[in-house]
């Protein structure tokens, strides 16, 4: 039996005795048709920005993955089940909160309204060799809010799903609109607000999807190489390559194998920047830059917001600027 499932058996378990003891206290009204504000949960920070962006003030929305927390192991805790259980509205993205549906089994609600963010986009696949450090490129399949697809390419044996679709401000924007559309049902008698919102928002994401094609036309090399692999997304989108160090669970360790095959990708073309990112020790990726010459930079998954970044204000859109001002230096470098 391998880690995740032993890890959601137990969660089940845990969950049903946490919420027995809970009872039912924790039901809290009828959503927002009764002039109170509609409660909403979210998993972690992509999903709580964009529900958020949608609410305005017409819901109160909480993100059960704290600032700081790698949201790829995290679990819920029984004040998070209580949360989820009196939610109105509980959005996931997918693919990455493995816990999700053993939670939501194991907290029953017949008015919670439940959305999968990316329910319907077409996911990229990492391949065999990036998740077990033999090899340095991912190819997939990826759908794009304007109908754009990139060739599909898959080495043999089994594949890893990739959750990292809100890297993508073309996908965001589809995200944005399941949300919405959950919003609407969860609080039809609010609907033409959240749309009046979402489409706000949606115009804030269309206009940073163009300063990416803009921004990233014209670079003096499409590859960049990132300790995690988390831009498939964005390099497709984009026209770019991303060149993982280790695959798609930021804990994962390269082999040596691996590590020696980075540096000489990495000396061969030339590559003069290697990305780390906020919420994982960043020391493979500094060795990596160490052994070639090169300088280390950020470039954020946008999984979590450190306290630091929340408290400069940043956010979604200011962050994946600050990813884009940060490929334009590497790739032109």
């Amino acid at each position: 039996m391998n880690k995740s499932m032993k890890k959601t058996l137990a969660l089940t378990a845990s969950l049903a005795l946490l919420l027995s003891a809970c009872g039912n206290d924790g039901e809290s009204g009828d959503g927002g048709g009764s002039g109170a504000k509609l409660q909403v949960v979210t998993t972690f920070y992509p999903m709580y920005e964009f529900s958020r962006q949608v609410a305005g003030d017409l819901a109160d929305v909480v993100a059960l993955v704290p600032a700081g927390a790698e949201p790829h192991d995290w679990e819920p805790s029984a004040q998070d089940m209580a949360k989820v259980k009196d939610a109105d509205l509980f959005v996931y993205n997918g693919i990455v909160e493995g816990w999700v549906d053993a939670a939501l089994s194991s907290a029953p609600s017949d008015k919670r309204v439940v959305v999968r963010a990316s329910e319907g986009l077409t996911t990229l696949e990492g391949t065999p060799e990036a998740e077990e450090g033999e090899g340095a490129h991912e190819h997939a399949e990826e759908e794009h809010a304007d109908g754009e697809h990139a060739e599909e390419e898959h080495a043999e044996g089994e594949h890893a799903e990739d959750p990292h679709v809100w890297l993508d401000p073309g996908l965001a924007q589809r995200e944005v609109a399941a949300i919405e559309a959950a919003f609407e049902k969860a609080d039809p008698s609010n609907k033409e607000t959240y749309k009046r919102n979402a489409d706000a928002y949606i115009a804030e994401l269309k206009a940073l999807d163009e300063a990416y094609r803009t921004g990233l036309q014209d670079m003096k090399t499409k590859q960049f190489v990132t300790q995690h692999a988390a831009f498939g997304y964005l390099a497709h989108a984009y026209g770019l390559e991303q060149v993982p160090i280790a695959g798609l669970s930021p804990e994962q360790e390269p082999s040596p194998g691996k590590m020696a095959e980075i540096v000489e990708f990495a000396k061969a073309h030339n590559v003069k920047t290697i990305f780390f990112e906020t919420l994982v020790d960043p020391q493979v990726a500094r060795t990596v830059a160490e052994e070639i010459g090169a300088v280390t930079d950020v470039l954020n998954p946008l999984e979590g917001l450190t306290d630091e970044e929340k408290q400069a204000g940043l956010d979604y859109i200011g962050i994946m600027k600050n990813n884009l001002e940060a490929l334009k230096k590497a790739l032109n470098a």
